[in-house]
Formats: C-alpha cells, sequence, structure tokens
C-alpha cells in the first residue's frame, strides 16, 4: 500500500484482547495510523474487561466490545466493511475473525517458541526489540512510522482523584506504589516494599485492587502515617489520576506500570519472574526517558514464566527480596 496515495476513506480495525497493559502499549500505533493516513478510522475490538485503557482515547472512532460469550460480535464487525484488519492478538480467536472478516489483515509475531527456549534453556534468541516496535512491524504495509511520543492515556473529565482526600502531609508530594500485578510473582513483596518506603523522603499512596486490599492494609499499619491505601477504592480512571500527581511511582512488572509510564511519570520497576528481554519494560521516548529497572540479573533460575505463578517455584524468591531497597529509594528520592 502507497502511503502517499491514500484512499478517501480507510476503515481500519485493530485487535487487541490482552489485559490493560497490552492495550496501552497499542496506543503509539494508534496515533501513528491516524496522523498519518488521511481518511484512517480507527475502530478496535477490545475485551469487556480491559476497554477503560482506551475510552477517551481521540484517535479511535469506535470501539468494538468482546464479552465472554462472544455474543454477535461478527454480526456487528462485518457491519462494519472494513478495509484492513490490524491483528495484534494473534491467536486462534483472533485470527478466526480475520478470516471472516475476509479482508487485508497482518498480525503482530510472537515468538512462543523463542519464549519457551529462553525459559526452559535460558537462551535468549528473542529480537532486541520492544513489543511496541513489533506492533508497527505489523503495520508495515499501511506505510506508517513511530513519532517517538510514547504511551498515551486520557483521563475523562470526571475520572479526577481529589488528592485533598489524601492526609495533609502528602501535600509536599507523595511516591505511588502499586502493590498489585497479574501474578504473585511479578509482585513487590510486602517486606520489600516496607523497607523501601522508610527510606524514602516522602509518604507514599499504594496503589492496586480489591485482591490486595488485605496486603495494602498490612503495609499501611506497618507504616502508618506515611502510606495511605487505596487498594479497591478507585476507578481505572481515579487509579491514573492518583499515579499522574504523584512524585514517581514504584512498581513491579504490571499493568499499571504501562500506565504510568503512558501518564509521563518517573518508573522505577522491581522485576521477579519475568525479565525486560520480553519486550515489556517501560516505553518511553528517549527525551523524556525517566525510568530504571532493577533486577537480579545472576540469578540462574530468572525468568522462570512468561508471566508468573501464585508463589516463587524456587521458594527462596531472590530475584525481588536481593534487590537493594537502599539502591531504590536513592533513585526515587531525587525527584
Amino acid at each position: 500500500m502507497d502511503a502517499n496515495q491514500p484512499p478517501a476513506r480507510m476503515r481500519i480495525l485493530i485487535i487487541r484482547f490482552g489485559s490493560t497493559g497490552d492495550i496501552l502499549l497499542t496506543t503509539p500505533l494508534i496515533r501513528a495510523i491516524s496522523q498519518q493516513i488521511d481518511g484512517a478510522e480507527i475502530h478496535y475490538l477490545v475485551h469487556q474487561k480491559h476497554q477503560d485503557a482506551i475510552i477517551g482515547n481521540p484517535y479511535i472512532r469506535k470501539i468494538h466490545v468482546f464479552k465472554s460469550s462472544g455474543s454477535n460480535i461478527m454480526d456487528e464487525l462485518q457491519s462494519e466493511n472494513f478495509d484492513y484488519v490490524l491483528d495484534l492478538q494473534h491467536n486462534r480467536r483472533s485470527k478466526n475473525i480475520c478470516r471472516q472478516l475476509g479482508v487485508p489483515c497482518s498480525f503482530v509475531k510472537r515468538y512462543p517458541f523463542r519464549k519457551w527456549v529462553f525459559l526452559r534453556l535460558k537462551l535468549n534468541t528473542l529480537p532486541h526489540q520492544h513489543v511496541v516496535d513489533r506492533y508497527f512491524n505489523a503495520a508495515e504495509a499501511l506505510g506508517i512510522h513511530k513519532d517517538d511520543q510514547g504511551l498515551e492515556y486520557h483521563i475523562p473529565a470526571d475520572g479526577d482523584f481529589d488528592t485533598d482526600s489524601l492526609p495533609v502531609f502528602f501535600e509536599d508530594g507523595y511516591v505511588a506504589i502499586i502493590i498489585d500485578a497479574a501474578h504473585a510473582t511479578q509482585r513487590i513483596p510486602t517486606n520489600k516494599i516496607v523497607e523501601i518506603a522508610t527510606i524514602l523522603h516522602k509518604p507514599v499512596a499504594l496503589i492496586g485492587g480489591k485482591n490486595v486490599d488485605s496486603i495494602g492494609q498490612e503495609i499501611e499499619a506497618q507504616l502508618g502515617d506515611r502510606a495511605f491505601n487505596t487498594c479497591g477504592k478507585l476507578s481505572f480512571s481515579q487509579t491514573a489520576s492518583i499515579l499522574s500527581q504523584s512524585s514517581c511511582v514504584l512498581t513491579g512488572d504490571t499493568d499499571l506500570m504501562h500506565l504510568a509510564v503512558a501518564l509521563h511519570k518517573p518508573v522505577c520497576t522491581l522485576w521477579g519472574s519475568t525479565v525486560p528481554e520480553f519486550g515489556y519494560y517501560p516505553y518511553m521516548p528517549e527525551e523524556r526517558s525517566m525510568f530504571r529497572m532493577f533486577e537480579i540479573c545472576s540469578l540462574k533460575c530468572r525468568p522462570c514464566a512468561k508471566t508468573g505463578f501464585k508463589k516463587c517455584p524456587h521458594r527462596h524468591f531472590r530475584c525481588m527480596n536481593k534487590i537493594s531497597a537502599v539502591e531504590v529509594a536513592e533513585w526515587i528520592n531525587q525527584f
């Protein structure tokens, strides 16, 4: 396709079910398509529980919501008469949708065998490439290029978190600590969070869902006035708002890590069962690159999972426990 001679209107469907973080990682491509192809009309197929990541995105014309039942989604999609499909999920379900739509389609490369080799044999043959760059490779036929503006998220007007509800000593700034993750071995251990927080110059806001509220309460009890637990109390947009108003964000390899990046915050990431080489590390333009990754690279058991486990399979969790709390706090304290 010649990008210099675009059609009068080009209706493009992007498919990504994924997780919230996966969706946020597609936002550079969404923006590039909209800005670089005249007449581009972008539609997005997303799972119902992850649509918050793109609601309010100004470059998306229409969001199509996939529910677990898959109710009549094909009838809805076929009625749109798409010109092109970008399959950024590339699994059995998305490939079936592409086949039924019957229009030109391209897909992202996932490298499952290479990941298996990395996990089992500790041989890294994965391309040295962020997953965002793989998404752009998938769209090569559209003739677009990266704009180096990074991820983005647009907080709805009614989604702001009122920081006046925070304790008065948060007025001079606070560090947001994300204590939630899809798997336990991606979370920063409670004792490590407490150890880091006691060295920080600022109080901490604990961020996560209802599933980690008890952990948040435990940390809050140990830190006293230095911590404020918001776990399970905020909507997605309110979570984005409280992150955006923090001085820095401390996190594991989580979906909310990518949200913090999309909000242009300094991000400190501690890596456990997963590794940055999988391609999901913070994606920031060079001119505003403000992130630091801490990991114990000498451990022969890493990586142990594509995502994570309920507990360390080797029972020691050294990948997180051996990270220096002092070094982490020193980096965060500069903000």
